[in-house]
């Protein structure tokens, strides 16, 4: 049987891939000159629609995972939770799409900092 925990962790996962599309897919599609042309609302509803679809996953997570509804984790922890994924999520789709982009030695320092945050968020 799948615990809260994972299946609000799983949600998790699935919302940050859609914010992150929703805040860097259009400089990709600027990039690709697919959009150069639109206009800047264009652009802004275009990703709130994608911001849109991060609703249906963020808002179940939270209910599942919140323990005020039962879950296992305080708002605390899902917020701390969300911000490493956040993290991981972003690094994979910059890493795909943005070749440019490189991670250096000095972010994976500072993503060692935010996931010993998630560390110090969990202890009792």
């Amino acid at each position: 049987m799948v615990t809260k925990g994972i299946i609000t962790i799983l949600l998790l996962i699935c919302s940050n891939v859609f914010m992150t599309l929703a805040w860097y897919g259009n400089l990709k599609l600027e990039q690709m000159k697919l959009t150069t042309d639109w206009p800047l609302i264009l652009v802004i509803l275009a990703s709130w629609g994608m911001a849109l679809i991060e609703y249906f996953f963020m808002i179940p997570a939270n209910r599942i995972g919140s323990h005020i509804t039962g879950g296992p984790f305080s708002l605390v922890q899902l917020k701390v939770i969300r911000e490493a994924i956040s993290l991981i999520v972003f690094t994979v789709i910059v890493s795909l799409l943005f070749k440019g982009e490189g991670i250096h030695w000095n972010h994976y320092i500072s993503f060692a900092f935010i996931l010993l945050g998630v560390f110090f968020a969990f202890l009792k």
